[in-house]
């Protein structure tokens, strides 16, 4: 039996092309892991971080590109018992999704839902642990609470457009372009916003009657931040999931007194295990019934064999992609 297996490497840091298929050993599930033979392979801007040198791995995950997969169960840890070789699953992975086998923590897997492809499955753990983690768990988004998308045609934003929506929220997004608002809309938004030629603060006011928004999920940082406060009401929460904008910002302390405003985010990477297993066991109970009931679907903008990762990663950087692009196997 052949113990090695295909992945995408990466000999130094650099643009999409220092990503090149090589093969080596495959790798060995620890005591509460799993090895998964990967089907298919979310791409997410944290991989383009990590291949342009920028945002490390940390020192115990897998050097390899890749934080969620889906597939089937290869082998178990000698501590596993929720899971059984042949299972379907999909997972939040430390790294390693971008190949044939990676391993992973049991409790960060998922069972693929009913009704979705390998390929939709792949596409849901890095946005759902992200946006229930931040949205719901941090911001505590409520039925009835108007939240403000930055990013609404990312992976991102069209997952939590659905779960917000799908929570009873209501749900304005900014996104780039008229294809990219009407795709929002067409995914549950109740407003979209052109940020190219609309300024989203004087928007939000006109769509609350000048109350503001409950809460804001931001992908953007930056400059965003200072606006953010002003597009939020009274006791409204910015949560910070991204900075494509930069990390460095500028505001007035007192919108925060005035408004009660709370600011925080989070990284999902850096999260303990056990801090990621609560997230898997919420999206299990809350989430998983509203994908299998078809009430949330992951959209895929695109998909790549394996070997053209790159193509992948020229793709995401160009931002003309809506929903999730995905690597297959």
């Amino acid at each position: 039996m052949n113990e090695n297996h295909r992945y995408i490497k990466i000999d130094q840091p650099g643009t999409p092309d220092v990503m090149q298929l090589a093969e080596g050993p495959r790798p060995v599930p620890g005591a509460n892991e799993v090895l998964i033979r990967v089907a298919a392979a979310g791409i997410n801007r944290p991989d383009v971080l990590q291949r342009r040198g920028v945002y490390p791995p940390p020192p115990t995950a897998s050097p390899i590109l890749g934080l969620e997969a889906a597939g089937i169960v290869a082998a178990i840890g000698s501590a596993v018992r929720q899971w059984q070789i042949g299972d379907a699953v999909c997972a939040l992975t430390p790294g390693g999704g971008y190949a044939e086998y990676c391993v992973t923590p049991a409790a960060h897997c998922l069972p693929v839902p009913a009704g979705l492809s390998m390929i939709e499955a792949a596409a849901l753990p890095e946005t759902a642990f992200t946006v229930w983690g931040n949205l719901f768990r941090r911001g505590r988004l409520a039925v009835g609470e108007t939240v403000l998308v930055h990013g609404g045609g990312s992976g991102i934003g069209t997952t939590a457009i659905q779960f917000a929506k799908a929570f009873g929220a209501r749900v304005f997004v900014t996104a780039n372009g008229a294809d990219k608002c009407a795709a929002c809309v067409a995914l549950g938004a109740d407003a979209a916003i052109d940020y190219a030629s609309s300024d989203f603060v004087a928007e939000v006011q006109k769509l609350t009657d000048g109350r503001g928004v409950d809460a804001v999920l931001d992908i953007v940082g930056g400059d965003y931040t200072a606006r953010n406060l002003a597009a939020l009401g009274l006791d409204g929460r910015l949560l910070l999931v991204g900075f494509q904008r930069g990390t460095a910002a500028t505001i007035d302390l007192s919108v925060i007194l005035r408004k009660r405003i709370v600011i925080t985010g989070s990284m999902l990477r850096p999260q303990t295990h056990d801090e990621k297993a609560l997230l898997a066991n919420d999206l299990r109970d809350k989430v998983w019934p509203l994908i299998e009931a078809g009430k949330i679907r992951p959209p895929i903008a695109a998909t790549f064999p394996l070997a053209q990762a790159a193509d992948a990663h020229r793709l995401m950087e160009s931002s003309q992609h809506i929903g999730k692009i995905v690597l297959t196997l």
